[in-house]
């Protein structure tokens, strides 16, 4: 349980984070912004085939940072995808989802605004968080 207080970490020291990651990963060649300001670069592509919209669901693995590098999820160590609605996803995802085609593996840096924003989600994410998501898809329907 403390480990989970102390990666929440408060609005201030969480958005001096933010912006210092966001920062970072812009700053990078590999890095594509949205207009959205959702922040990418692609790790592998898959060639061609459809990319899902807000009305599938998806199967993915996901590893689920937050800036202070503390890990929220890791699909890929526990071996078993998570499936989801695109339309449940936070905002960040929902637009990363569908730029993706299956197989390919992209690294999203999410921002506050597109993730759970100012309130956190009570839990391990806590207010202002930037989150960085290493996504596969895997499939989707």
């Amino acid at each position: 349980m403390a480990k989970r207080k102390q990666s929440k970490g408060s609005r201030g020291s969480n958005k001096n984070l933010t912006e210092e990651i966001i920062s970072k990963f812009q700053q990078r060649a590999d890095v594509t912004a949205t207009a959205s300001g959702l922040l990418y670069r692609i790790i592998e592509q898959a060639e061609g085939g459809e990319v899902p919209g807000m009305h599938n669901s998806v199967k993915v693995h996901q590893r689920i940072k937050l800036g202070d590098g503390s890990v929220i999820d890791d699909t890929y160590k526990k071996g078993l995808p998570e499936e989801y609605a695109v339309s449940e996803a936070i905002e960040g995802l929902q637009e990363g989802f569908q730029l993706m085609g299956v197989g390919s593996r992209y690294e999203f840096v999410i921002p506050p605004e597109l993730a759970w924003g100012k309130r956190g989600n009570s839990g391990a994410i806590g207010p202002n968080a930037v989150m960085i998501v290493d996504v596969r898809l895997v499939s989707f329907e």
